[in-house]
């Protein structure tokens, strides 16, 4: 069974039984993924390491490239 039909099943039997309907799939994603983020980061600052992002590290060392 698909992610998709078992939406369809939860939220037909939440509508047959008057609940409210859960969420569809992926709704929350992007929020699961920050804070994901925020606990790597979290921990990382406990651990004694800086808390950096990738992206911003790599873009730090293309502008102060030597030119």
């Amino acid at each position: 069974m698909s992610i998709t039909q078992q939406y369809l099943l939860d939220a037909h039997r939440a509508r047959s039984r008057g609940e409210p309907a859960p969420p569809a799939p992926g709704a929350h994603d992007w929020q699961v993924v920050r804070e994901w983020r925020d606990e790597r980061e979290f921990r990382a600052v406990l651990a004694g390491r800086p808390a950096r992002h990738r992206f911003r590290a790599a873009l730090s060392r293309w502008v102060r490239r030597p030119t």
